[in-house]
């Protein structure tokens, strides 16, 4: 079997590599995945409660060995694992592990004369899941938990530069669940390829790139294979003139700069009113200049954004940043541009780095036409005192999620997915675990 160096991005070195699954790989953990699921899928409620449970106790105690080989592959800080993304898997596991036996199910009566009517909320099947590299932890979980709560089996194939957390994912979830429940298969794009266009599988879902999404839409489509596409956003970040600069400064930069800003819903596109317009600029550029941020992914990622910045148009202005940081691994600087118009490649592309740009409305029907004219729909925020305009303003942007007066925050119990070329289907909620149903109706005649 061929296999993949694996890149510490922090240093830019070679430390270990991953095996590069092919069709026989493929084939073998679908067909264990579709032999688990004639008995998982007759599992009850409390079963997938008591082992989801568990799994989420074994990865709390666990979570510096999960923190050591994520930080490894992704530069990312180890407390920022130890004290959000770990503590946040592990509650998502026990929310879909209550969540499972409240699924919506049996409701019956009489519709037709001497007919009775009943609903069946079942299981889907086998399901294929892709996942990407900035949350590989995180996103695996998002994926697996919902899934295997409501009956499924899942084939799972990690980033191919970022394997390792859900390798031991797997490991872990296997000493809580039957043979075959939860199979991750590493690989690269074609490995992806395989896994998405095999007959077995019911079910696709990915959290990548539009351009990811697209191409698995084409190829499910030849199967109607259901989809669940989480792609890439564009947030639009609001700020009308009557905020406290400073505050709401703040709040841009956090959500802008953490993870390096390799996060869809980052919060990297500014829009801001006239009359503070200048004043935001600069109180944002103070706190780039101050900011240190993690590296990025790959030295493919880096190049990427460094020829988004060498092609910006002449009337953009670099308040800081734009450049590589440093000789060492992947790091980039935390940069400010602003003079934006719409039309601009780095307005209407997702950077996925810690870059913000800036543009400049005037009224509110302007800023919330620059904020909806983006192909994405993922997320939004509105930052104003004024509730009436946060609340007409949320109603008018076109986005799957609006934030008002912060931007990122998440919980297990609300939907997390967007609209237009970010795709459709959400994760989290309730929402999230039917998504991994199917309903069927069943008519008894009465005697």
């Amino acid at each position: 079997m061929s296999t993949l160096d694996l890149v510490n991005p922090a240093t830019g070195e070679v430390f270990g590599s991953m095996p590069v699954g092919r069709e026989s790989e493929v084939d073998t953990a679908v067909q264990n995945a579709a032999k688990a699921f004639t008995t998982w899928r007759r599992s009850t409620p409390m079963e997938r409660q008591a082992a989801l449970l568990a799994i989420a106790d074994a990865l709390q105690a666990r979570a510096n060995e999960f923190a050591d080989v994520e930080c490894r592959e992704t530069g990312k800080d180890r407390a920022v694992m130890l004290g959000d993304e770990i503590p946040q898997s592990a509650d998502v596991f026990r929310f879909f592990a209550g969540a499972a036996r409240t699924l919506p199910g049996a409701s019956a009566g009489e519709y037709l004369a001497g007919h009775t009517s009943s609903l069946r909320r079942e299981p889907v099947g086998v399901i294929a899941q892709i996942t990407p590299w900035n949350y590989p932890l995180l996103m695996a979980v998002w994926k697996i938990a919902p899934a295997i709560a409501a009956g499924n089996t899942v084939v799972i194939k990690p980033a191919d530069t970022t394997p390792s957390s859900t390798v031991l994912l797997g490991e872990l979830a296997a000493e809580f669940l039957p043979e075959g429940v939860v199979n991750v298969v590493t690989g690269d794009r074609d490995t992806g390829r395989l896994l998405v266009a095999h007959s077995v599988p019911a079910m696709v879902s990915i959290t990548g790139s539009t351009r990811a999404g697209i191409e698995v839409a084409r190829v499910t489509a030849d199967t109607l294979k259901r989809t669940h596409l989480e792609l890439g956003g564009n947030a639009p970040v609001l700020v009308f003139d009557d905020v406290n600069v400073a505050s709401a400064a703040d709040g841009v930069i956090a959500a802008a700069f953490y993870n390096a800003g390799q996060d869809c819903t980052a919060a990297t596109r500014v829009l801001v009113q006239e009359r503070v317009h200048d004043e935001f600029v600069n109180a944002l550029v103070a706190r780039a200049k101050a900011a240190k941020t993690g590296p990025l992914n790959s030295a493919s990622q880096l190049e990427r954004v460094i020829g988004l910045m060498d092609r910006l148009p002449g009337h953009a202005v670099v308040h800081c940043g734009g450049k590589r940081l440093g000789d060492r691994g992947f790091f980039l600087e935390p940069t400010v541009v602003s003079g934006l118009r719409q039309d601009d490649e780095v307005v209407q592309e997702e950077i996925f780095a810690p870059v913000v740009t800036v543009q400049r409305f005037s009224t509110e029907e302007e800023g919330i036409t620059s904020a909806n004219g983006v192909p994405q729909g993922l997320a939004s925020s509105v930052w104003t005192t004024d509730a009436s305009r946060a609340a007409r303003v949320s109603v008018e942007l076109d986005f799957g999620c609006v934030w008002v007066n912060t931007h990122g925050p998440l919980t297990a119990e609300m939907p997390h997915g967007g609209f237009g070329q970010s795709g459709y289907g959400k994760d989290l909620s309730m929402i999230g675990l039917e998504d991994y149903t199917r309903v069927k109706h069943v008519m008894t005649k009465l005697a």
